[in-house]
């Protein structure tokens, strides 16, 4: 007897509780299989990319022992109907390319008696699919089973781009702990790490063009990310079919470039005045009426496009501040010379520069909304613009015929609800509250958004930490499991097949699971509720 996903809602079953992000397509049978051997097998020589990913997938399931919460008085396994042997895995294709198209589509079955099969139409959906059978496997009384036998998963992602942006600039991370993200957003099937990787407080990546910018800019030489450190976290995330999109913020946020370059740089550092020149101290923009400025930006881009292999190059573009320029005795003379230029025409200017350039490199740019909505540049249509400022912003740029990433301040920022955090001032932050995995959850992309082919240009959907406030000692807690709320939106969409709309009391249970796995993988993701609320599905809503 098959059931079907759009009545998991009314069950109490375990596999309603277990996977995450919830399958496009589901069906589970009425019986409990053991598994005699948890061994993936491929059907052929694949890429290296798979052979790893197999290999680590038999580790993790030979080593997780994951019980669901709710299930903790179950010091038995129930009775099992047949055997599992193994899984056999099968991609059409062993093209490892990895980009917004790339195809993560799986299906997955795992019989009442017999061999398990995955099939997949790249090595990504294969990742994909070897998340979800290691989250079928479930442990009790040290006997692995897997419930609701024969199952049957047909999956695929709604968005391409779902993604996690961290700020390494503001506080230092080091490289471990951006694997261990990698490896939690494998778990969740998260595919993008925007990194976020300089700011007006550091540079902290190695230049082999301008190296006195690392040595000069970076907070010490134990606080630095070498070339080789980059191609680590690069192939790092590959190998887990997560993209790396740099992003060099240009020509905001700069300050930290005047530490090596100062006759780049305007209003550098001004205290205590700070507050009309720059969205936080320091103050600082690189000097847009410069030519040796935009040709700093220029070779910057150079280099990085060619460290960073994405086909995606992300110039930020967000806060720039006029004040900052007005003030500014160079750009003054600039525009006293130039009497048909202003600041406007200066930063378009820039703007034209920097985007023709990662386009000569048959990249793709990336911009924060600012870019299209408050300057005099119009960018080319196949920029991808990032919203964030308010939740508007994504039907205003999907309307302007651009693709649109999903990150609302007012939703998606993970660094809000700390408080304020310049010290003489004991309030809140800009941010505040704290968006708790329930307002994440709840958040649609699509919302106002009527037409069709307006909503496909709403390609992506991304958390972002800025990290005022955050460094490696509490990454985890600030991350997980509020990024799984994004995760499973941006995987599953906002209702099943069905039409219904998934509310967060009917997640939370599978959310429990998914975050108490996490841990059981070296994931300090903090908990949603008291273990008893864990223990007791349903028990902690609030009443009608």
């Amino acid at each position: 007897m098959k059931i079907a996903l759009a009545a998991l809602w009314t069950l109490s079953s375990v596999i309603a509780h277990s996977l995450w992000p919830l399958p496009t397509k589901y069906e589970g049978g009425n019986s409990t299989t053991a598994v005699g051997s948890s061994q993936i097998t491929l059907g052929y020589a694949a890429s290296q990319i798979l052979v790893d990913a197999v290999s680590r997938y038999n580790s993790i399931i030979a080593n997780e022992a994951f019980t669901p919460p709710a299930d903790y008085k179950m010091t038995t396994a129930p009775p099992t109907s047949g055997t599992v042997s193994g899984l056999a895995v099968t991609v059409r294709s062993s093209d490892d390319t990895l980009n917004l198209e790339t195809d993560e589509s799986y299906t997955l079955d795992v019989p009442v008696n017999g061999q398990a099969t995955l099939q997949a139409a790249t090595i990504y959906g294969a990742l994909r699919g070897l998340e979800t059978y290691s989250q079928l496997i479930l442990t009790y009384g040290g006997k692995k089973v897997v419930r609701e036998t024969p199952v049957h998963i047909e999956d695929s992602p709604v968005l391409h781009h779902r993604g996690l942006m961290l700020d390494t600039a503001r506080n230092y991370y080091p490289v471990g702990v951006i694997k261990r993200t990698l490896d939690a957003m494998s778990y969740n099937k998260v595919n993008v790490f925007h990194w976020h990787i300089v700011d007006a407080q550091s540079w902290p990546v190695e230049s082999r063009k301008y190296p006195e910018l690392q040595a000069k800019g970076a907070y010490g030489p134990d606080m630095q990310y070498s070339y080789a450190d980059v191609q680590a976290v690069i192939q790092y995330g590959k190998a887990r079919g997560i993209r790396i999109i740099p992003e060099f913020d240009m020509p905001g946020h700069s300050f930290i470039v005047y530490e090596s370059h100062p006759d780049l740089v305007s209003c550098p550092n001004v205290q205590p005045g700070w507050a009309t020149l720059a969205a936080e101290p320091p103050s600082g923009q690189l000097n847009i009426a410069k030519p040796a400025a935009t040709e700093f930006a220029n070779n910057i881009i150079d280099e990085y496009a060619a460290l960073f292999t994405d086909d995606m190059f992300h110039l930020g573009g967000d806060e720039v501040n006029r004040p900052c320029w007005n003030d500014d005795p160079d750009v003054q003379s600039y525009l006293k010379s130039h009497p048909n230029a202003t600041v406007e025409t200066l930063l378009a200017d820039f703007y034209t520069s920097v985007h023709s350039e990662v386009a000569k490199l048959n990249k793709t740019a990336l911009s924060w909304e600012e870019t299209l909505f408050q300057s005099e540049y119009v960018p080319l249509k196949s920029t991808i613009i990032q919203t964030w400022i308010n939740e508007e912003s994504i039907p205003n740029t999907v309307a302007k015929g651009y693709r649109s990433i999903a990150s609302p301040a007012s939703a998606y920022y993970l660094d809000c609800g700390h408080g304020a955090w310049l010290s003489n001032f004991d309030g809140n932050s800009w941010c505040d509250p704290y968006k708790s995995w329930m307002h994440i959850y709840n958040f649609d992309p699509w919302a106002n958004i009527t037409d069709s082919a307006q909503k496909k240009l709403v390609v992506g959907a991304e958390v972002a930490l800025w990290s005022e406030q955050s460094d490696e000692t509490s990454i985890d807690n600030y991350l997980w499991p509020r990024t799984s709320a994004m995760a499973e939106t941006s995987w599953a969409g906002k209702a099943n097949s069905d039409g219904h709309v998934r509310t967060t009391a009917e997640v939370a249970q599978r959310l429990h699971d998914q975050r108490f796995r996490m841990v059981g993988r070296g994931i300090m993701a903090e908990p949603l509720q008291p273990l008893w609320c864990a223990r007791n599905p349903g028990a902690c809503l609030l009443p009608s």
